[in-house]
């Protein structure tokens, strides 16, 4: 029925079309209308952890560091240059000159307040990016220094990434609250309205400095309409109230493609997708979870490779490994495979106890395709499992307050290549970790914190060795985006998965 649905719109849309003057897209007004079924419980970039809210960041919020999209490497933005001090300290000199979206003045004070503020704020909602971070102190009004807890080799990746300033000044009169709903960043384009979780508004910053990697905005104004699905966002786009979108169906890819005004691209990202199992029993002692020989089991049943050929599409791929293949320390050799075969499946949860099988719950927040195949490849081996299908941000709280023995889940990582982005995420002892095995913990810590590459990839290797011998958590596929927009829109598509409005233009 949802496939009828769709080719009816299609016909529909490409009917009205072929009536209409080719001009659907907002050329005209020079305003990028963007839609998208992620909604963003916060627009400040230190209190969401979807992917939207950190597109969404991108685009108004500066940090002192950036990353160039094309070579990964960092780029001076809020800071003009850096050098370590020592292991553990790195100076920044600032650039002078530089206006917050309400004309406040840039300085050290602000960069002071926000790795300090963040440090000390529990309610961060990705604690595990800024856990190597000890703080900053003030040397000069345009001169810090960045102190880490501990030597960590990624320190630049995620201050180009992930630690956009704050504007003290602004911060503070306005309190948490109050800046959430009028937020003011140091980026290419600043955020005029924000609607609850539905609707925000972006005009190109004129007082943005010249020498910003990021450059300055070709099109003046960014709309954001968040909606509830992906079949609601397709209905925009399709429907002309839209001029871009992304992670629609994979089996739309073709039909969007024929449209007349549009034009459809697919890209691999970073991304990888997960069955998180509750290891740890954090919902029951005594769940059947807490068995490696059913986690081993669960990864028999799954047919994989034809979930990420068949569904995904577009030549996504099937990790041993619960980290993306480029990422530093993401070492598959040393790692378990866990072939698709139903009868070892079966062998396996009857050796564990279980020759019936047992019920449990999967908590997602995928395509319905995909969690239909997951649920149809367990039942066939016994495992009956009720799918709790929920918005991004309250799935992914299931998960962390312990009560969904299984999680369909991704992780992009932040697009930060490097296994200290992703691996203490599951596995750092902290409230998204369903694991709590002690040993991987600290072999992961070691990873993260040593100044020597290949103890790095050491300490990284012998965790994937233990986290794939006792199948903690089961890799499904790596992402790939498909995105839909319109034919007048010049937009380029980069593999960290971070759309960068600020380069696109009209053509």
């Amino acid at each position: 029925m949802r496939a009828m649905t769709f080719r009816t719109l299609l016909l529909a849309a490409a009917a009205g079309l072929a009536l209409a003057t080719p001009a659907a897209a907002q050329k005209s007004a020079d305003t990028l209308r963007v839609v998208w079924w992620d909604q963003i419980p916060d627009v400040d970039p230190y209190y969401n952890e979807l992917r939207a809210g950190l597109v969404t960041h991108t685009q108004a919020f500066d940090g002192l560091l950036a990353r160039d999209p094309e070579t990964f490497t960092a780029k001076a933005a809020l800071a003009t240059s850096w050098k370590y001090i020592d292991d553990t300290t790195i100076e920044f000199a600032l650039r002078k000159g530089v206006t917050f979206h309400d004309g406040s003045p840039f300085s050290a004070d602000d960069v002071v307040y926000t790795l300090n503020g963040i440090i000390a704020d529990k309610l961060v909602s990705v604690p595990s990016n800024y856990v190597w971070l000890a703080g900053a102190e003030k040397v000069d009004d345009y001169t810090v220094r960045v102190k880490l807890k501990q030597v960590f080799p990624a320190a630049l990746e995620y201050l180009s990434m992930v630690t956009p300033i704050w504007p003290k000044a602004t911060r503070e009169k306005l309190g948490k609250d109050g800046y959430s709903k009028q937020p003011v960043g140091a980026g290419p384009y600043r955020i005029t309205k924000v609607d609850g979780s539905s609707w925000i508004e972006m005009e190109r910053y004129e007082g943005y400095y010249k020498d910003s990697p990021k450059g300055r905005p070709a099109i003046r104004r960014l709309v954001i309409h968040e909606v509830a699905d992906a079949t609601t966002a397709m209905n925009e786009l399709l429907g002309n109230k839209a001029d871009w979108t992304w992670n629609f169906i994979p089996d739309n890819f073709e039909n969007v493609a024929k449209m007349p005004n549009l034009q459809a691209v697919r890209a691999e990202t970073m991304r990888v997708n997960f069955l998180g199992i509750d290891a740890a029993g954090r919902t029951g002692a005594d769940s059947p979870l807490t068995k490696v020989k059913v986690r081993q089991a669960i990864a028999h049943a799954i047919d994989r490779k034809t979930i990420a050929d068949k569904l995904i599409q577009g030549g996504a791929r099937v990790p041993d490994t619960s980290c993306f293949p480029t990422q530093f320390g993401c070492d598959a050799s040393v790692a378990t495979h866990y072939a698709y075969d139903p009868a070892k499946a079966k062998a396996l949860l009857a050796e564990a106890g279980y020759p019936n099988g047992f019920e449990t719950e999967i908590v997602s927040y995928f395509i319905a395709p995909v969690e239909g195949a997951v649920q149809n490849y367990l039942r066939a081996v016994g495992i009956n499992a009720k799918i709790s299908h929920l918005q991004v941000s309250p799935a992914i709280r299931r998960t962390m307050e312990g009560s969904a023995p299984l999680t369909l889940m991704n992780w992009g990582s932040y697009s930060i290549n490097d296994a200290s982005a992703i691996l203490p995420y599951f596995f750092g002892g902290t409230t998204t970790d369903q694991i709590r095995d002690e040993q991987v913990t600290t072999l992961v810590k070691q990873g993260g914190t040593n100044t020597d590459p290949n103890a790095r990839k050491a300490a990284y290797s012998a965790a994937i060795k233990r986290i794939t011998e006792n199948a903690y958590i089961l890799p499904l596929y790596t992402s790939v985006t498909t995105y839909g927009f319109s034919k007048q829109l010049d937009f380029k598509p980069y593999p960290d998965e971070l759309p960068r409005f600020y380069l696109a233009k009209w053509k």
